[in-house]
């Protein structure tokens, strides 16, 4: 998504359970509280449309951590009978959501800047260490941000997050004979993203042999425009 939904913003707010509310409004910069609100309120949708309710009876949960067994897990829907998985992402100028039968990660990241690339290097695994001082510094910004998209997407989908250290997976460009063994039983890959793969880079993980898109397609808020107008009349929303 890059555009925001054709209707007003107390609309999509409506859509978002207590929780997303409220955290919607602990955002202090404008731009970002309403790219949360507009994320949510996709990912409510799209939803709906595969569960055959309305966007704010959409129930979510957490499933226990993956590293330590916590309540903070990967993100479920606590109707377990439609065996959907999602995955959401959001960054300055670029959002996604993964709506799929199979455990699935995405992540969608805006170049960082050099510092905080410097930060994040000592982090890596050894061979994307070697890698990433290996491309030109002129290249290094966004090969690192496509790297980092690819990180995130495989540990959403893995279901730890970044509470797995960066360091114990190879998720380089190196692939075939003599390469680093990457994660067993999974596939990670860049998705374009036309003007904005110069600005953004954009990923998802899903298990091995699943089909993977060959890129993501626009969201069309319109699809979901009269439904919604519609029952904000009759007060449902």
């Amino acid at each position: 998504m890059r555009n925001a939904p054709p209707w007003s913003e107390a609309l999509s707010f409506s859509l978002l359970d207590a929780g997303e509310r409220r955290k919607a409004l602990t955002f202090r910069r404008e731009p970002d509280r309403s790219r949360y609100i507009a994320a949510h309120a996709a990912l409510r949708l799209l939803l709906a449309a595969h569960l055959e309710c309305h966007p704010i009876d959409v129930l979510f949960g957490r499933e226990p951590c993956a590293r330590c067994g916590g309540s903070h897990g990967r993100p479920v829907l606590l109707d377990r009978a439609a065996a959907l998985h999602f995955s959401l992402s959001h960054s300055p100028g670029l959002s996604l959501v993964a709506v799929a039968g199979v455990p699935v990660g995405v992540d969608a990241e805006r170049v960082p800047g050099r510092r905080t690339v410097e930060l994040c290097l000592e982090r890596l695994h050894p061979e994307e260490r070697r890698e990433a001082l290996a491309v030109p510094e002129g290249e290094r910004l966004l090969w690192f941000c496509r790297l980092w998209a690819r990180k995130e997407a495989y540990l959403k989908a893995l279901g730890t997050g970044l509470g797995r250290g960066l360091e114990r997976d190879y998720l380089g460009d190196r692939e075939g004979p003599g390469a680093p063994p990457r994660p067993s039983g999974w596939t990670v890959r860049n998705l374009p993203y036309g003007p904005l793969n110069g600005t953004h880079s954009a990923a998802l993980a899903v298990p091995a042999g699943t089909r993977v898109p060959g890129g993501p397609r626009e969201l069309n808020w319109r699809v979901f425009q009269d439904d919604l107008q519609e029952q904000a009349a009759v007060g449902r929303w």
